[in-house]
């Protein structure tokens, strides 16, 4: 039985639709038991105010155990075998990032056979999508430390998938880091089904402008831009997923959204002052060609790093192109400060298939200067979202942990050097 003082909690409550989150303030020495506390502030020392944990509900649950830093969230429907999280990757270069290797997930009873080999080498080209498979597009930066966040993304993804099996991974890298990205994906996901896209820097450099934030600037930011382009006219739709993110349901069910006649579909913000993400020159009454773009559409924030994209669409519009063109425009203007954000905006605000805000729980890095810590909103969530500056592998490394920071924690499969030390 764990004793800890009283602490404001966050409720985190599993049903069958992801988990919900209930602040509330409640005596963790009461008796509690239908909960398991399976994240806790394990360092010598308290939080500091406001004091906090986080629990979550199970039907199983007599008794409230603390589980040990690191431990997984529970499982999916899909049955996972293999090797424990923190089994020793020995694939990589000991100067090179290392990744624990992940369980094998295995699809539930429910799944049609997975038609493909577990891993596929670069291609440029891709087998006929299977009507089961539900691909999922991200973004890998071997040089930067967001390769540790793409981990802990896939296999968040993985662990809370009923078919993890019919999952296929688009990943999209610079060139001349494929060797070693594909010793890191076959070593840490031996099972996984991917395949590894080229995505050259120099097709989006001349037209990046700079941001107030040097991680915005960077090409692959960028590459989503391009999915179209790069990835085989059998994908007719795609979800793209920031690095900075977990899922904690089953990704499917963001897959089957109805797209209707959009060609994008995201979580909307309609509540956000939308003027904030475009410079006092752009409405301008002085230039109408700006401040009459949004003339017959009622413009929302949507955030960029979580979409589900009707490629077929895409193509036959040539959205590519449109967004090139507001690059253009930024490079000659400067009509916003955010990176690949505003050109999405110009082209798309208005015209947005509105999605659940669970699967976009995002601005839990805080803000583009300080990333400070940030609470969750209420309600449901399906997916949590570390947009900002703060990203919880840095903040967890520097002893600067938030809360939410632990909820990411357990699917972090980076293998620090100290822990396999001989000294």
């Amino acid at each position: 039985m764990v004793k800890l003082p009283d602490y404001f909690v966050y409720q985190i409550r599993k049903n069958p639709g992801g988990i919900n989150v209930i602040p509330l303030y409640i005596s963790i020495q009461s008796p509690l038991l239908p909960y398991l506390i399976i994240f806790i502030h394990h360092e010598s020392s308290p939080p500091q105010p406001p004091h906090k944990t986080i629990l979550i509900t199970t039907a199983a649950a007599r008794h409230h155990e603390a589980q040990p830093p690191g431990s997984y969230p529970p499982p999916s429907r899909g049955i996972k075998k293999g090797p424990t999280p923190l089994q020793k990757n020995t694939g990589a270069a000991n100067n090179h990032p290392q990744f624990n290797e992940a369980p094998a997930f295995r699809n539930g009873n429910s799944c049609s056979p997975p038609q493909h080999h577990h891993h596929n080498s670069t291609t440029t080209t891709a087998a006929a999508a299977a009507d089961d498979d539900v691909h999922i597009a991200m973004t890998l930066d071997y040089s930067s430390p967001y390769l540790r966040g793409s981990i802990a993304a896939v296999l968040s993804v993985l662990q809370h998938s009923t078919c993890p099996e019919n999952t296929v991974f688009h990943f999209l890298a610079t060139p001349n880091h494929h060797p070693q990205l594909l010793t890191t994906i076959t070593t840490t996901f031996p099972y996984l089904n991917f395949h590894l896209y080229s995505f050259n820097p120099a097709t989006v450099n001349h037209l990046i402008s700079t941001s107030i934030r040097r991680a915005l600037d960077q090409p692959l930011n960028y590459a989503r831009i391009y999915l179209a382009d790069l990835l085989p006219q059998s994908v007719g739709r795609i979800i793209y997923l920031d690095s900075d993110l977990i899922v904690v349901d089953d990704i499917a069910k963001l897959w089957r959204i109805n797209l209707n006649s959009h060609v994008l579909g995201a979580p909307e913000y309609c509540h956000a002052n939308f003027s904030h993400y475009f410079t006092p020159k752009f409405w301008s009454n002085s230039n109408p060609f700006f401040s009459t773009t949004f003339r017959n559409r009622k413009p929302c924030y949507f955030n960029t790093g979580v979409m589900v994209i009707d490629l077929a669409r895409w193509r036959s519009h040539r959205f590519t192109r449109k967004l090139e063109y507001w690059m253009s425009i930024q490079k000659r203007y400067r009509i916003y400060e955010l990176g690949s954000l505003p050109p999405f905006l110009l082209v798309f605000a208005g015209n947005v298939e509105a999605v659940e805000h669970r699967w976009n729980q995002h601005g839990l890095g805080g803000d583009n200067l300080e990333g400070l810590c940030r609470d969750l909103h209420p309600g449901p969530v399906s997916l949590l979202h570390w947009s900002g500056k703060g990203k919880p592998w840095l903040r967890l490394d520097a002893k600067k942990a938030c809360t939410l920071d632990y909820l990411w924690s357990p699917y972090d499969l980076y293998r620090h050097a100290s822990l396999y030390s001989d000294g």
